[in-house]
C-alpha cells in the first residue's frame, strides 16, 4: 500500500522537472537574437549552449553549421544531462572547415587560394605545426591543417615543388604562411574547384569545452567532421573532433564521426604545463602523479558512454583517452580508416587506445581498417573486452601493453593477421575466435614500472614491473596462423 501511496507524488515531481526543461531549436534560417523556440529558432549552436541549463534539450534543424561548440556548463546528474540532438530524420553537420571559392588556375591541375589570415581568427592551422610527447615526424613537417574536395581529404605534400610535379594517385596540397596571408596551391584532377565544394580546416575541434569538469552532456545525432585536431598524446590535454575535456558522465552517440588530423573523440586529460615534454614512462609516471592530485578519481572522472558511433577517417585514433575514460562503456561502434595515410607516425594510432581504462568497457565494436584496432596501455584493470569484430588490421587487432590485470577478454573475433600483442600479465581471454598470430615482445617491456591500483579504484598502490605471462586461455578457437607457442618463452607461469 505504501508504494501505491508514494506513486501520486513521484508522477508529479516528474512532471515539475519535465515542466521546467526548456527545449532550444537552431536552424540555419534562424536568428541569435530569438527566443530559440521552434517557431522561432536560433541561428548557432554556441548561442543555445550558452542558453542552456541542466536539465535542457538543443535541438539543430537540417543544415550545415560551420562553428565550434564550446559548451559553457554542463548538466548536473545523470537525471539531468544537457542534451544537444539533431532533430528526428534530419541531417545535421557541424564542420570545423570553411568554404573556398576564388581558386587561380596555376598550371595543369595546380590551383592556387589567397586567403587573409584575419580568415583564420586567432588560430592558422596551416601555421600550426604536429608535434609531441611520442610523436614522430618521419623527417619533415606536418600542420594541422587540411583541404577537402567534395568531402575527401588532399594529402599536405613536403614542399610546393612537390605540388607541381605531374600528379599522382594521391592529390597534394601545400601551404605557405605569411604575416599577413595564407597561400595553398592544391591538386584537383580534371576538375575547377571553383564549381565544386572545396573547404579548408579553420577550427581546432567541433564539440570540445574549453575547460574541463563540464560534466553531463549528450552529444547525439550528429555528423560531425574536419577538424584541426593536435597531437593527442597521453601526457597533454587531448583535444578531439569532440571530446569531454577531463570530465564525468557524456554520452557521446548516434553519431558520424570523420576526417580529424588526429583524433575523433577524445575522453582524456586535462592541460598541465608541467606534463608537457614527458614522453618517457618515469615522465608519464609524474603525469599520473598529478592527474590523481587533480581529481582522477572515480567520483569526478569517467563514466562516459559512447555507443553506435561511425567514426572514420582520423590519423591517430578513432577514440582515445588517457585517464579520462576509466568507468566508461564504448559498445557499437564502427571505426575504420584510422591512419592509413600513415604521413607521421608515433605511439597512440589505433581505433581505439587507452590509458588507464579501469572498470571500462569494450564490448560490439567493429573495428578494421586500421593501423591497430584496440591499444590498451597501462593500468588495464577491471578492464572487460567483449565481442568486438576486428579485421584488416594492419599491425594487431588487440595490444594489451605493460598492464597488471585482472582483465577479461571474451567472445572475440579477431581475424588481422596478428590479433593479439600481449607483454602484460593478468589478462583472461576466454571463447575468442583467433585467426591471427599471438606475440609477447617480453624483452622490450620488462624493465618498465607501471601501476597497479586498488580493486575498483584509481588510487595507485604500487609500481612493478612486466615480466610477461601469467595469462590465462579458456575455450579459445584457433584457425590460420593463432596459436599459443610464444607463451613458451614467458616468464610467468601460464
Amino acid at each position: 500500500m505504501k508504494h501505491h501511496l508514494l506513486r501520486p507524488l513521484f508522477l508529479l515531481t516528474f512532471t515539475a522537472v519535465a515542466a521546467s526543461a526548456t527545449e532550444f531549436h537552431v536552424a540555419i534560417t534562424g536568428n541569435d537574437a530569438s527566443p530559440g523556440s521552434q517557431a522561432a529558432p536560433l541561428r548557432t549552436i554556441q548561442r543555445a549552449a550558452d542558453l542552456a541549463q541542466p536539465g535542457d534539450i538543443v535541438t539543430v534543424h537540417a543544415g550545415v553549421y560551420r562553428e565550434r561548440v564550446n559548451p559553457p556548463r554542463g548538466g548536473e546528474s545523470d537525471a539531468k544531462h544537457i542534451v544537444y540532438q539533431a532533430a528526428a530524420g534530419e541531417k545535421v553537420v557541424i564542420t570545423g572547415s570553411e568554404e573556398v571559392k576564388k581558386w587561380e588556375k596555376v598550371q595543369d591541375d595546380v590551383w592556387k587560394a589567397i586567403l587573409p589570415n584575419t580568415s583564420f581568427g586567432s588560430f592558422n592551422p596551416f601555421a600550426e605545426i604536429i608535434a609531441g610527447d611520442w610523436f614522430h615526424a618521419n623527417n619533415r613537417i606536418h600542420h594541422v591543417g587540411a583541404v577537402y574536395l567534395n568531402g575527401h581529404w588532399l594529402a599536405e605534400a613536403v614542399s610546393m615543388e612537390e605540388v607541381l610535379k605531374p600528379m599522382t594517385a594521391t592529390p597534394q596540397w601545400f601551404a605557405s604562411v605569411d604575416a599577413t596571408r595564407t597561400v595553398i596551391w592544391a591538386q584537383f584532377k580534371d576538375v575547377d574547384p571553383n564549381t565544386q565544394q572545396v573547404e579548408v580546416n579553420a577550427r581546432r575541434s567541433v564539440f570540445h569545452p574549453d575547460k574541463p569538469g563540464r560534466n553531463y552532456i549528450t552529444v547525439r545525432g550528429f555528423t560531425l567532421r574536419n577538424a584541426a585536431t593536435p597531437w593527442a598524446p597521453p601526457t597533454v590535454e587531448q583535444i578531439g573532433l569532440i571530446g569531454v575535456h577531463w570530465s564525468k558522465g557524456w554520452i557521446i552517440e548516434n553519431n558520424d564521426i570523420a576526417y580529424s588530423t588526429c583524433s575523433g573523440i577524445t575522453l582524456g586529460k586535462y592541460g598541465g604545463a608541467k606534463d608537457k615534454n614527458s614522453g618517457s614512462a618515469s615522465g608519464y609516471v609524474t603525469t599520473i602523479e598529478r592527474g590523481l592530485k587533480n581529481g582522477w578519481n572515480k567520483e569526478t572522472i569517467g563514466h562516459h558512454v559512447v555507443r553506435n558511433n561511425h567514426i572514420a577517417h582520423c590519423e591517430q585514433a578513432g577514440i582515445v583517452g588517457s585517464l579520462g575514460a576509466a568507468f566508461s562503456t564504448i559498445t557499437g561502434n564502427s571505426i575504420h580508416d584510422i591512419h592509413v595515410r600513415q604521413l607521421f607516425s608515433g605511439a597512440e594510432m589505433a581505433g581505439i587506445t587507452f590509458h588507464g581504462r579501469i572498470d571500462t568497457t569494450i564490448s560490439g565494436n567493429h573495428i578494421y581498417r586500421t593501423c591497430r584496432g584496440i591499444w590498451l596501455h597501462w593500468m588495464t584493470q577491471g578492464t572487460r573486452v567483449s565481442g568486438n569484430l576486428c579485421h584488416d588490421n594492419a599491425t594487431q587487432d588487440l595490444m594489451v601493453e605493460a598492464n597488471h590485470g585482472p582483465f577479461v577478454i571474451d567472445n572475440n573475433i579477431f581475424l588481422s593477421p596478428k590479433a593479439i600483442e600481449d607483454p602484460s600479465q593478468g589478462g583472461a581471454y576466454a571463447h575468442n575466435l583467433i585467426a591471427g598470430g599471438i606475440d609477447l615482445a617480453p624483452d622490450f617491456f620488462d624493465g618498465r614500472k607501471t601501476p597497479f591500483h586498488k580493486a575498483h579504484s584509481t588510487e595507485v598502490v604500487a609500481l612493478h614491473d612486466n615480466p610477461s605471462g601469467d595469462s590465462h586461455y579458456y575455450n579459445n578457437l584457433f584457425m590460420r596462423s593463432g596459436s599459443l607457442e610464444k607463451y613458451d618463452h614467458a616468464h610467468l607461469p601460464m
